[in-house]
């Protein structure tokens, strides 16, 4: 920020390449007042300041007010990095290579650097991705808008296809030069700090558009790595990405639109025969630093021509990734990536999405796709809900503090503690305990089309989806389910164990941030120990998820299947009891419910009415399979049957029901290999005879 008159008099003096007695004369002062200007020990008074202004050719507002002056983009020139004397040489951004070039990683990392950027709490970050393919006139006033008869040469250069990002060169030059159009991604974010901080000193602009592996962030925030932003340029057939930023506080007394580029290449020998390292910046010549440019403050119609034009003056930057594709092939044209960047906000964000009653959503985010001017695919707004239908269910429930110890309906949320156990960083005494952090686990029933199902889902932080795995080692016939693992600010709680907490998943990130594991930073931060204590985490979760199975997860009110699983299903008594009227004094069904699995199972859940009695009940469930020829072909169980409520399994494998109960749940799989026909072409006969042995307990 510009602190007074001396220190803006200076720069604008380094920047036209004017000496102090060139500015005395065209201002008409004497050459030691301009030396007490500089110096700081007077100031000029309005009348000499608009003398002052007109000699350096500045409007006099920003003399008054102590800002840079406004730069036309005609002004800024792409200056390249000459190569080291010592003949070393680069393939290529090594960071860019971490990642892997699409539209799915990009989303998820350049959204997670918006999250970290949040700048009023309590208010959702916009993050808002915007498609645009140029062709025909409006190609060539963009291609013109950024010097690309300076770029041409360069990129023609470095396409060596010997080399991966040669490769890439020659393939996005070949493709533009064949369709004669061009794919341009903007992500911009609000309620975002923006590229605050010095052109060249430490600060987020520095990190951002000069830097590499740097990411200065700590704490709760995402990324440790500083490879995050590398996703941008790794989308980039160029390796090319331009930069318009709002900054939440001045610098060189200006906020909004800073502005600059920065090019990606790998070394490369011009026609000249002039060695460069690679990488190139796009902004005005910087009279100090003759081989550097600097960002400049641009005027809105050198924003617009730029398609850099920021919707609002809310803080935030806008990235705009040029020549923007999908590297796994996954989506070519516009509509494709539209959908295709719907999917990976959603998949990844959908957490961070969820709002309360009384707290409100982390982030929104919207895609939305133009071609030359022209909307073709509307702002899509990301729906959490329409995402990830359980699990925003599971997390609108806990910050509105609907969750429930028990789950007894299809819309109940259970709440489970996990711990974490800490572990002691390097360097602290070995006398201080790391102690314990409580996250929080949500399982809720899945939802109808919710796939996949039987999920754990883990976060921290800003909850984004770190990772998502199936639970294994699941009980037979389990009503599927979804689990949301909230760990360290994710809970919405602050502490010391917090925090610890943060930081000790965050060193358990690799750079892709999507597992906690081991990491050589974990190893180089904390004692050893560390890895299985976090291992160890992972593990309690899904126990826990085995454990809650036990506890009857009901289905919908009434519902007993689709119509086509329904025929197919019959529930019986004992065969002694068949062809004659049930009484109320035996156990009789209540709900029967089934589906056929993928590997041709029958998977069932039986709900049975108990009449009440002092003893326990204890029956022996039995299935076989009723053709369309007739007859009961039995088949057998796969494995035992699963208690669900108010039963449990005796050592024979019989259902004893509690005493006393009047209703229960059991589950069971049949086993595809005793089957004699289909499971479709079949109806599954269900019977209820009474045990042969009860250990003792009347049957």
């Amino acid at each position: 920020m510009i602190r007074d008159f001396s220190e803006w008099l200076n720069d604008q003096l380094a920047q036209k390449g004017m000496t102090q007695r060139e500015l005395a004369e065209a201002a008409d002062v004497t050459p030691a007042a301009v030396n007490a200007w500089t110096k700081g020990r007077s100031v000029p008074r309005l009348a000499k300041i608009e003398q002052v202004a007109r000699a350096l050719g500045v409007p006099t507002i920003d003399a008054v007010e102590r800002r840079a002056p406004q730069a036309d983009r005609g002004e800024a020139e792409w200056v390249f990095q000459p190569a080291p004397t010592d003949g070393s040489r680069s393939g290529g951004n090594a960071a860019a290579f971490a990642f892997t070039a699409d539209l799915g990683v990009l989303a998820r990392e350049a959204t997670q650097n918006s999250l970290d950027e949040q700048l009023v709490p309590g208010e959702p970050v916009l993050a808002r991705y915007v498609l645009h393919e140029l062709s025909g006139a409006a190609l060539q006033r963009f291609l013109d808008s950024l010097r690309w008869d300076l770029l041409r040469p360069h990129l023609d250069a470095a396409a060596d296809r010997s080399q991966k990002a040669g490769r890439v060169l020659a393939d996005g030059l070949a493709e533009l030069e064949r369709t004669q159009r061009l794919h341009l991604l903007r992500v911009d974010d609000y309620n975002a700090n923006g590229l605050t901080g010095p052109e060249y000193d430490d600060g987020r602009f520095a990190r951002v558009v000069r830097r590499t592996l740097d990411s200065g962030k700590a704490g709760a925030q995402g990324g440790s790595y500083g490879l995050g932003k590398a996703a941008l340029w790794a989308a980039s057939r160029f390796g090319l990405v331009l930069v318009n930023s709002t900054l939440a506080e001045q610098e060189a007394g200006r906020t909004e639109r800073r502005l600059a580029g920065r090019l990606e290449l790998p070394w490369h020998v011009s026609d000249d025969g002039a060695e460069y390292a690679g990488p190139a910046w796009f902004g005005v010549r910087d009279q100090e630093r003759g081989s550097s440019v600097r960002s400049w403050w641009a005027d809105e119609a050198s924003a617009r021509e730029l398609l850099l034009e920021r919707e609002s003056g809310l803080p935030g930057t806008s990235f705009l990734v040029v020549g923007a594709y999908d590297g796994s092939g996954v989506s070519a044209e516009l509509d494709e990536m539209h959908q295709r960047l719907v999917k990976e906000l959603g998949a990844n964000f959908w957490a961070a999405m969820v709002a309360g009653e009384e707290r409100p959503a982390l982030l929104r985010a919207s895609v939305e796709a133009w071609r030359n001017g022209e909307l073709v695919e509307a702002r899509t707004e990301i729906d959490p809900h329409a995402a990830a239908p359980a699990k925003a269910h599971a997390v609108r429930a806990f910050l509105d503090g609907r969750t429930v110890q028990r789950l007894t309906a299809r819309t109940d949320v259970v709440e489970l503690s996990v711990p974490l156990e800490l572990a002691r960083r390097k360097g602290d005494p070995p006398a201080k305990g790391a102690g314990a952090h409580e996250a929080v686990l949500l399982v809720t029933p899945a939802a109808d089309g919710d796939e996949p199902t039987d999920r754990l889902t883990m976060m921290r932080a800003t909850r984004m989806a770190v990772k998502s795995k199936r639970v294994s080692d699941l009980p037979l016939g389990h009503t599927p389910f979804q689990a949301v693992l909230l760990a360290g600010a994710a809970t919405g709680r602050r502490g010391q164990d917090v925090t610890d907490a943060e930081l000790l998943l965050r060193a358990s990130e690799p750079p892709e941030h999507d597992d906690w594991t081991g990491t050589d930073d974990l190893t180089a931060t904390y004692v050893r120990g560390a890895r299985r204590r976090v291992l160890d985490f992972k593990a309690a979760a899904e126990q826990a998820i085995r454990d809650l199975l036990r506890v009857e997860i009901p289905d919908k009110e009434g519902e007993e299947g689709p119509a086509v699983l329904r025929d197919l299903l019959v529930i019986e008594a004992s065969p002694a009891s068949a062809g004659r009227k049930r009484t109320v004094g035996f156990p009789t069904v209540r709900a029967l419910t089934g589906e056929i699995t993928g590997t041709g199972a029958w998977r069932i859940e039986v709900t049975v009415r108990l009449p009440e009695r002092e003893t326990p009940w204890v029956l022996a469930p039995s299935a076989s399979f009723a053709t369309r020829e007739g007859g009961g072909i039995p088949v057998d169980w796969a494995g035992f049957l699963v208690p669900a409520s108010n039963c449990e399994l005796t050592p024979e494998g019989h259902l004893r029901f509690e005493a006393g109960a009047r209703s229960a749940t059991f589950r069971g799989l049949t086993d595809v290999r005793t089957h004699p026909v289909p499971a479709q072409v079949a109806s599954l006969v269900v019977e209820l005879p009474r045990a042969r042995v009860a250990e003792g307990v009347p049957a």
